[in-house]
């Protein structure tokens, strides 16, 4: 599976906690807005969040993470993306489907990531 497949579980998962204003990286479905893409300053790489929402006025992030050799711009989209949620009150949510949560686990500890991360059924 590809981590397309997993946003209509993290959409769920959001709902189910209370988050609104959803948007979602879903370019096939017009059911949600896409969040905004955000570009690192040093060399203009765009990042765009899997999904955003909100829960009162603090906008969070959510990540589906997969297992990946390819590891440097995954942390580089997540770092990033901690800090606009730290900076908007929010938090970052690391989606971890089964079969890649021990994966997304040693991200959190080996990259000092300020990251919550959930288990996807």
């Amino acid at each position: 599976m590809n981590k397309q497949d997993y946003i209509p579980t993290v959409i769920s998962w959001a709902e189910a906690h209370g988050f609104e204003e959803i948007k979602a990286n879903l370019p096939d479905d017009d059911d949600f807005e896409t969040p905004i893409s955000y570009e690192r300053q040093n060399d203009e790489e765009a990042f765009v969040p899997d999904v955003t929402g909100k829960v009162f006025s603090e906008k969070s992030y959510f990540e589906v993470i997969l297992k990946t050799d390819k590891t440097r711009r995954l942390v580089s989209k997540l770092k990033l993306i901690s800090v606009l949620a730290g900076r908007r009150g929010g938090k970052l949510y690391m989606m971890a489907p089964k079969g890649h949560y021990q994966f997304a686990k040693s991200l959190i500890s080996e990259n000092h990531l300020g990251a919550e991360l959930i288990k996807l059924n």
